[in-house]
């Protein structure tokens, strides 16, 4: 009998043609949780990750078939998205937990999935009616379908558009339109976000340049949440912002009428100051996942620290609760800083369950 401490071991063990191992929960070093929250937390997660998989392939499916000129068929997406509302309204910190920790390998499918995700959480937390964030998720889900029309070398594009080709870029919406309009089943208010998600309270946003009142509260909303993953989402050519520096950008396009400052304020309070799934680093030199909310103490939450800043590897997993101990966070941090693999943190969290 021996203690598995890392991941590398569990990688070692893999290689000599090991299949399972006995483990003896009485025997575990460390601080840890209950068993039982153990096993519910990597249900959930492993729940979560199948919506997640399942939206990015049904999102592949549809945006293949919009390029040839076929029309939407709305019940795989009404069905994966009823999928992530039922699941958020169960407990909506997994689906949160499952975009921080997402690959971010195919940017355009998992940013519309993500949307679709925090436009639920964000409207189950201000009590909307249950069809009505059913309706919002399938219009956060297809907002940029429109984007197939636009050509590759400006949608992907590395830094900043000339005034040409933002132009060009522009029209995604006007497709998007168009291509919704057409989707037999759509409801008025998922065509409306996807309509919306550019339009900024001042005027200035676009395709209609609508301001103030004429922007609905869900078109204020998804503008938060369009804006939000595009900052946080690394891609090829940029790496996210942390969430906290992610929220400053946010209050600072609110001051702006960019945006709606108290729908902003709101969203925030949503999400949490270190959302679940994102990566903190703390006063001890850990590197630590945030994985439940202390509602009384937003800035001390609970958190599995798993990696060591001074030897630069992975260590035994502790699960601190930041309200019982000396430590505290010192940051937001991104995987990349630190080289550190998030699938390997996905197997992490659904081994420890």
């Amino acid at each position: 009998p021996a203690h598995i401490k890392s991941i590398k071991t569990i990688k070692t063990l893999k290689n000599k043609g090991v299949i399972s191992v006995l483990i003896d929960e009485s025997k575990t070093l460390g601080n840890s949780m209950p068993a039982s929250l153990k096993s519910k937390k990597a249900e959930e997660l492993l729940h979560a990750k199948a919506i997640f998989t399942e939206s990015k392939n049904i999102q592949k499916d549809i945006y293949s078939k919009a390029l040839l000129g076929a029309a939407i068929d709305l019940t795989p997406v009404v069905d994966v998205t009823n999928k992530s509302v039922d699941a958020i309204f169960n407990n909506p910190d997994s689906l949160a937990c499952m975009v921080n920790i997402r690959e971010k390998d195919e940017y355009l499918l998992e940013h519309s999935v993500a949307v679709s995700i925090y436009i639920t959480i964000f409207a189950h937390y201000l009590q909307f009616d249950k069809k009505i964030i059913q309706e919002l998720s399938v219009g956060a889900f297809l907002h940029d379908i429109g984007k197939i029309k636009i050509p590759e070398k400006v949608l992907n594009k590395p830094g900043k558009l000339t005034d040409e080709e933002f132009t060009v870029m522009k029209t995604h919406v006007n497709h998007s339109i168009a291509i919704i309009e057409k989707t037999e089943g759509i409801s008025e208010l998922s065509l409306e976000i996807a309509a919306q998600h550019h339009e900024k309270l001042n005027g200035k946003g676009y395709p209609f340049g609508l301001s103030g009142n004429k922007i609905s509260q869900y078109g204020r909303m998804i503008a938060i949440c369009d804006i939000f993953d595009a900052l946080t989402a690394t891609r090829v050519y940029k790496k996210g912002f942390t969430h906290p520096k992610a929220f400053s950008i946010l209050r600072e396009l609110g001051k702006q009428e960019h945006l709606d400052t108290q729908l902003v304020d709101q969203f925030i309070r949503c999400i949490g100051v270190f959302p679940i799934g994102s990566l903190v680093q703390l006063e001890s030199n850990k590197i630590a996942i945030v994985d439940q909310r202390n509602s009384d103490d937003p800035t001390n939450p609970k958190v599995r620290a798993f990696y060591s800043v001074k030897l630069n590897q992975y260590e035994n997993t502790q699960y601190i609760d930041l309200t019982d101990t000396d430590d505290f966070i010192v940051k937001g941090v991104r995987a990349e800083e630190f080289n550190i693999n998030m699938d390997t943190i996905v197997e992490m969290l659904l081994m420890e369950g």
